[in-house]
């Protein structure tokens, strides 16, 4: 852009020289100038493009890997409050936006703006009469790029909220199709779809009648920069105090910097998209991370034996009001299995989550061997746990990738052992491409069973790569079961974990009866602690809630895993 200002100058020359001389022969040289700097605007526009093309696809990358790492880094607490599909425009749409202000806002922005001030620069140096009329020009062009500022932030920052809520529909619509075919509701999500859809087109039209004031604005004020131009050369010619060469450059120079100061409502637009798209990112980079690493950590206990013990803990979520447990103290022995029973919303998932710090105590303590849990790196701690929870999480991958999640140098026989502790073996062997066959997006290609079946797997897996003593936490892992497949996988379960530290919440009488010891959470509280067939004598709550267990499958199942057990 910059050899494009400097045209009108060898168009004064050649105006002024060869052609009011009337000698054609000397106007080679003034356009071989002319054909160089249009040459040389060409390769510069090309290797501008091409030099920071690259630099600025590295950098979506690394803003993008660093968004991600933030996520995984966030407490579940922050993701819960979280709408996934908010998180995917941020991740995907916005980093692109970013990449490009970056490769070609920014640089455009900047050969603008040094277009336009050379331009002045040079108009003053024809004629300073001129080059105050288009200075002048400049003051309102401020003004309004300022109020188009503020304008068209808020516009945009509504618009990409709004698509990020749109994402977060398509998505849940795609999860959730089953349960909107089978009650009907499809049409109804279509409108809310829909509503969505027309708000945020809505929002669009803000910004494109900001857009369009802006642009018609900047045209109008470049457009009466020309025609004052204009009226002050031709004046300044009749009065013979400026030259005809002079004028046209003149002239030619103020028609050239119409599409520059026009072009900066385009930029103006994208810059403060790009705004909006770097507050977006820099909110969940300035999220503080609650759980992390100790400043100064401990070494591990070694070797392992499991011991692990809740001294008077309490829980509160961060926006409760109330502590959801409260005075938690709970030992479980090296081996051990115990089962947490209690109503829905006790904090039975919550006192799980503590363990491998999915969550942190408001007080009291979690303690691994008598190690403080908070005292160690979170790798290790997590090296120690193995998990399953009730809401099982399959991944877009393959039916081995998803089970060596935690332990990915696990061999084919230890993966094919897994599954079979798990009874899962069969019906992966059924599947088209056995252990290798993709399972679909949170494993909905699957039955209820036979994915609450492989995250059982993966922890049984998980388990085997540390020998010697582990901790197993277990959600209510065979709540998605039928009866028989249940007492089959209990059978394996026992053997599979023979010396690992077990807690697991139960719901059935059977997966009780399976436990050492049973804790019954009530209010907050451990109300009672004892074998599951004590507890059904003593404890009328924990009677309650396992039933009665006077009758049916589960009654018999009991007796008999009861007698096994003990």
């Amino acid at each position: 852009m910059l050899c494009d200002v400097l045209l009108p100058v060898q168009t004064a020359r050649i105006v002024d020289g060869p052609v009011a001389a009337h000698r054609f022969d000397a106007l080679w040289w003034p356009l071989i100038v002319v054909a160089a700097l249009s040459f040389g605007n060409t390769v510069c526009a090309w290797a501008r493009r091409w030099i920071i093309s690259r630099p600025s696809a590295e950098l979506e990358i690394r803003l993008r890997g660093k968004l991600f790492r933030q996520l995984q880094t966030l407490s579940v607490g922050v993701h819960d409050g979280m709408e996934s599909g908010q998180l995917t425009s941020r991740a995907i749409t916005d980093m692109s936006t970013l990449r490009r202000f970056f490769s070609f806002v920014a640089p455009s922005l900047v050969a603008l703006m040094a277009t336009i001030a050379t331009g002045i620069v040079i108009l003053f140096a024809f004629s300073w009469q001129i080059g105050v009329v288009e200075l002048l020009i400049a003051v309102p062009l401020v003004l309004l790029a300022r109020w188009f500022e503020q304008a068209y932030s808020r516009a945009s920052r509504a618009a990409q909220d709004q698509a990020g809520d749109l994402a977060t529909t398509v998505e849940e619509s795609a999860q959730g199709i089953r349960v909107l075919k089978a009650f009907g509701r499809g049409p109804w999500f279509a409108r809310r779809f829909r509503e969505q859809a027309e708000e945020l087109r809505d929002l669009e039209m803000v910004k494109v009648r900001l857009d369009a004031r802006l642009w018609t604005a900047l045209n109008t004020l470049s457009e009466l920069g020309i025609g004052a131009a204009l009226a002050v050369g031709g004046y300044l010619l009749v009065q013979g105090e400026m030259t005809l060469g002079t004028l046209v450059a003149g002239i030619t120079l103020a028609t050239y910097l119409q599409w520059p100061i026009v072009g900066l409502g385009f930029l103006l637009a994208e810059l403060n998209h790009a705004r909006t798209a770097a507050d977006r990112y820099w909110e969940i980079i300035d999220t503080p991370v609650e759980i992390t690493d100790p400043d100064r950590p401990v070494p591990p206990p070694s070797p392992l034996r499991g011991e692990l013990r809740f001294e008077d803990v309490c829980f509160r979520f961060p926006d409760a009001e109330h502590d959801l447990l409260r005075h938690i103290s709970l030992r479980i022995r090296p081996g051990e299995v115990v089962a947490l029973v209690g109503a829905t919303g006790s904090g039975k998932s919550a006192v799980l989550g503590l363990v491998p710090r999915l969550f942190d105590v408001s007080a009291g303590a979690v303690t691994v061997d008598g190690v403080d849990i908070r005292s160690l790196r979170l790798t290790e701690l997590r090296s120690m746990v193995s998990v399953a929870f009730e809401d099982p999480v399959l991944f877009s991958a393959s039916v081995r990738e998803n089970i060596t999640l935690g332990y990915p140098n696990a061999t084919l026989e230890q993966v094919r052992a897994a599954l079979e502790v798990a009874h899962a073996a069969d019906f992966v062997d059924d599947l088209p491409w056995g252990i290798r066959t993709r399972i679909g997006e949170q494993g909905l290609s699957l039955s209820g069973g036979q994915r609450q079946r492989l995250a059982l797997a993966r922890a049984v897996l998980d388990r085997q790569k540390r020998p010697g003593g582990h901790i197993v936490v277990l959600d209510d892992p065979l709540s998605a079961l039928d009866v028989s497949t249940e007492e089959q996988v209990q059978a394996r379960l026992r053997t599979a974990l023979a010396g690992a530290t077990v807690l697991l919440v139960a719901h059935r009488p059977s997966t009780a009866a399976w436990a050492d010891r049973v804790a019954v959470l009530d209010g907050g509280r451990i109300i009672a602690d004892g074998p599951h067939e004590r507890l059904l004598e003593t404890c009328p709550r924990y009677r309650e809630l396992m039933g009665g267990v006077d009758d049916g499958i589960d009654s018999a199942r009991t007796a008999e895993v009861g007698a096994r057990h003990g």
